[in-house]
């Protein structure tokens, strides 16, 4: 068979082809040699923490396990919230905050974020009374008044009373935020039982509905309702399966409420955050995973609550985000995949 060769070239080894050919291998052996020799220079290396922030955060976490729901008193060391070179500017001056789960974790230091910002804040939380008590001291010493109230939110009449509560102490509400969640990892689908898929979707789905329909009738423009999702409910997670599915519930969840209530001038958002330092997870995985905890994550660490408390104060204030309805504000720690 003949073989045609295009005009202008030649077939022997010295033709243009035959030369790209030739360089193009040639820069393929160079690549591969280089990874080689990365590869084989980091294969003993750890991948080292990334610090972003104006102070180092903690890079490990102590081998520890905690009872459910977790008090953050117990924790090694112990998360941070208190953010200290945030400086508030009078964002939610007078305004009235309403945060599930704010006794610890993102919820305590959302809370201190908000106080900081002049708002006043109501927190619900389960039953760790301890760390409820820490989030209200640290709330006044910001200047600010708060109030604390026990409750199940998967109880839609404590859902009732909590928001009752809070407008009968302030007299107003203008900020819900949705943060109370349950996870317990399970390993196949097969050992996901009745009583924790029920435990997990009316806590972290349930909750949020009902919380919400029931701030909705004190709510008005110029008000926020900010949900907390999370990486496993944009990624997945393979050992939290119904923990996964509520996250990605709400994220569909605040999207569609954003749409249902726009017309209002009331807008809803989430914050989407990856690895947490938080009784969440001590409370969920074995002591010896916990030292482990985040090292995956693109910065190579857990994220401290105080990392995640501005992104909240951003989408509830009017100044901030007046134009922001909808949509999921990714805290991650960088791109993933």
């Amino acid at each position: 068979m003949k073989k045609e060769v295009a005009k202008g070239k030649k077939s022997a080894s010295g033709s243009p082809v035959a030369s790209t050919v030739r360089k193009q291998r040639d820069i393929q052996r160079d690549v591969e040699n280089k990874d080689k020799k990365k590869s084989s220079k980091s294969s003993g290396e750890k991948k080292k923490a990334v610090q972003a922030g104006p102070k180092s955060q903690p890079t490990r976490q102590a081998g520890q396990h905690l009872d459910k729901p977790g008090d953050e008193y117990r924790l090694d060391p112990a998360p941070r919230y208190s953010a200290p070179f945030y400086k508030g500017s009078g964002k939610l001056e007078d305004k009235v905050a309403l945060i599930t789960g704010g006794d610890s974790g993102i919820g305590r230091a959302v809370a201190v974020l908000m106080a900081r910002e002049g708002a006043d804040v109501a927190i619900g939380y389960l039953e760790e009374d301890e760390d409820a008590d820490a989030t209200r001291q640290a709330v006044e010493k910001e200047g600010r008044r708060c109030l604390v109230v026990r409750g199940d939110v998967k109880d839609p009449e404590f859902c009732n009373e909590l928001v009752a509560k809070t407008v009968e102490e302030f007299g107003r509400l203008d900020v819900l935020v949705n943060n109370a969640a349950f996870q317990m990892h399970t390993e196949r689908l097969e050992d996901l039982t009745d009583e924790h898929l029920q435990e997990t979707l009316q806590t972290n789905i349930g909750g949020y509905f009902q919380m919400a329909r029931a701030a909705l009738p004190f709510l008005k423009a110029g008000s926020a309702i900010i949900n907390t999702g999370s990486e496993t409910g944009l990624f997945g997670s393979a050992a939290l399966l119904d923990y996964s599915a509520t996250k990605g519930a709400i994220h569909a969840f605040t999207r569609s409420l954003a749409k249902n209530v726009l017309s209002r001038g009331i807008r809803v958002n989430a914050v989407a955050p990856g690895p947490v330092w938080t009784p969440l997870n001590p409370s969920d995985q074995p002591a010896e995973k916990i030292p482990e905890f985040g090292k995956d994550s693109a910065m190579g660490r857990a994220a401290q609550p105080e990392e995640l408390a501005p992104a909240y104060v951003f989408l509830a204030a009017p100044a901030c985000s007046s134009y922001i309805s909808g949509s999921v504000l990714e805290v991650l720690g960088g791109p993933t995949g």
